[in-house]
């Protein structure tokens, strides 16, 4: 139909669709005969659209450009070019390695919309589970039952403490110094598990860890650091965000590292997030090499 009114002709519909101009005709009649309306005015040179064929046309253009578009956008989605993510994150995770991978899967990746939670890492996995995420970050070894896993990247603790702080004039940290002071924690803190840590650090040196918890944002703790509330632990991604009042010193020795990585549940199909999990165990493949020891001459 398209054809014909495009070529003007039915001999000539009929050549560029290799078939009879019988075989056109009978259609074309037979779609008239249905729609009760005559489509084309026939003539000697050839064919052109009644009033009622014209409205026809535009009509019939505008469906199957609405059905190519829509096969074309299932095709990108079905590559993971168009689509969306649904990340979830620990807010203190938004610096370096995850901040790369996302650069870099914006800059590749343009077609797919990102979507991102941030929360307590029990709530991450509870959305996982339930399907309303696609995939978190969070601490490596956070119980994630029926999902899958992998480890990614390794950061170091620091101690955040009030700029006045005798401590502050430090280089590094040790643990002896820090048996008798005050800790304050808050969500993030606790999701990685920085208390536990500083717990039996103290305890291994005979000491007893002192320390509060609150349900608040790692700002809010910072700031009560700078107030003189208590000292804290952040990663050292974290300490690349500066808070006025509040010195970042690391501790001292080598055991002092939090390990990072992703939870997806198996079944996932996202075409999206199979491009997103590939991304991120290329560049997590880039970065154990650049960490990994190399053999002096």
């Amino acid at each position: 139909m398209l054809i014909v009114a495009d070529q003007a002709s039915f001999s000539r519909a009929a050549r560029v669709l290799g078939i009879r101009q019988s075989a056109i005709s009978r259609r074309v009649q037979a779609l008239e005969d249905e729609l009760g309306v005559s489509l084309f005015e026939r003539q000697s040179s050839g064919v052109r659209p009644t009033i009622a064929g014209q409205f026809f046309l535009e009509r019939a253009r505008a469906a199957f450009g609405e059905i190519d578009l829509a096969v074309k956008n299932a095709t990108a989605a079905g590559r993971g070019e168009e689509g969306l993510i649904r990340i979830g994150v620990l807010p203190s995770l938004f610096s370096g390695f995850l901040c790369e991978v996302l650069a870099e899967f914006r800059e590749t990746q343009p077609g797919v919309n990102l979507d991102f939670f941030d929360g307590a890492p029990e709530k991450l996995i509870a959305r996982i589970m339930a399907r309303r995420l696609d995939i978190a970050f969070v601490v490596s070894g956070t119980p994630a039952p029926g999902c899958d896993a992998k480890a990614l990247w390794s950061a170091g603790i620091c101690v955040a403490l009030p700029h006045r702080h005798p401590l502050a004039g430090c280089d590094t940290i040790d643990w002896e110094l820090l048996k008798d002071e005050r800790f304050i924690f808050g969500r993030e803190a606790i999701a990685a598990r920085f208390d536990d840590h500083a717990s039996e650090k103290i305890g291994r040196i005979g000491g007893r860890l002192s320390s509060s918890t609150h349900d608040v944002s790692q700002e809010l703790v910072m700031q009560f650091v700078a107030l003189g509330f208590g000292l804290s632990l952040l990663s050292d991604n974290s300490a690349a965000i500066p808070y006025k009042g509040v010195a970042y010193r690391p501790l001292a020795g080598e055991d002092h590292q939090v390990s990072y990585g992703t939870v997806w549940l198996p079944g996932n199909d996202n075409p999206a997030l199979r491009r997103f999990l590939s991304l991120i165990r290329s560049k997590s493949a880039e970065l154990r090499q650049v960490s990994a020891p190399r053999d002096s001459d």
